[in-house]
């Protein structure tokens, strides 16, 4: 099931169940919650609601309100660092990398984005608010958590994948070098797009069958297999839950392909008037201007 946030003109964000080019709102009086955090958080049950109302409701076209983010998480937007081996080779050897001294990580680099920097499919980034013009792109397949845990087993990740969106990691590269760690850079107001819609994971299937493909201004600039990553979604589920208390409608961004653009000579850094699109197949694209 593809399900998403959207705002009609003037009105709250909605829940909905895509159909096409048709919405079917999951509505109060239906019995359905307001977001999609708590939607996440009814489970399988919750999806066989949906699926029972939207075989009869009403739809309205989807060109007619503004899609949102479609998950706004409670708790956390966690990502994954130096992922793809072609990407962790471009960032050692960009001379903006004082994280850490080895090029391919042994365990999973994790870090956090502040929700506050979450933005919709369509909204501007913000690129000119920052003074150092070195803001990048990173293109990058998202896991929802559906079950919360901890101390979840690799074995047992799947089952706790809800579903699957897509998030463009939007990273200030000079303060990303000079804080010596990820949080800062990744987490200026609207430098986290996501969207365009959430997947169920059953509607995904073999996500290691799934490509992640960046585009800026049309040119083709990341492209790499979700087989490619270093540390595969279970074994990043586990390494994360290991400490962290996982729950309902958390996202996690399994980490960006080469690609980006301190991986060109000269840096290929944003500019305003560059539109950013992130596909990912069987979820869509995410499309943003940069301004």
């Amino acid at each position: 099931m593809k399900l998403a946030t959207y705002r009609r003109s003037g009105g709250a964000p909605e829940i909905g169940v895509v159909d096409g080019d048709k919405l079917v709102p999951l509505t109060a009086e239906d019995g359905f919650p307001p977001t999609m955090v708590e939607f996440v958080a009814l489970g399988a049950e919750g999806l066989r609601r949906a699926a029972k109302v939207a075989a009869t409701a009403p739809r309205i076209a989807a060109d007619t309100v503004r899609l949102l983010a479609p998950i706004r998480p409670h708790n956390n937007v966690m990502c994954v660092g130096k992922n793809y081996h072609d990407h962790a080779e471009e960032f050692a050897g960009s001379g903006f990398d004082a994280s850490q001294k080895q090029v391919v990580p042994d365990i999973p680099v994790i870090f956090t984005k502040a929700l506050s920097s979450i933005v919709g499919p369509g909204d501007e980034v913000r690129v000119s608010d920052d003074p150092t013009h070195t803001s990048d792109y990173e293109g990058e397949l998202a896991v929802v958590i559906g079950e919360g845990g901890h101390r979840i087993a690799a074995a047992d990740a799947f089952a706790h994948v809800y579903g699957y969106t897509i998030v463009n990691d939007v990273t200030i590269r000079d303060l990303q070098k000079r804080h010596v760690q990820f949080f800062i850079g990744k987490s200026a107001a609207t430098y986290g797009p996501m969207g365009p819609v959430l997947v169920t994971a059953d509607e995904v299937g073999d996500v290691n069958t799934l490509r992640v493909q960046t585009r800026i201004n049309g040119e083709l600039r990341q492209d790499a297999p979700l087989a490619d990553l270093i540390f595969d979604i279970p074994t990043v589920i586990e390494a994360i839950s290991a400490a962290v208390l996982l729950q309902p409608g958390d996202v996690i961004a399994t980490g960006t392909p080469a690609g980006v653009g301190i991986g060109f000579t000269p840096p290929r850094f944003l500019s305003p008037g560059d539109l950013m699109e992130v596909t990912v197949d069987g979820i869509g694209t995410l499309s943003n201007p940069a301004v």
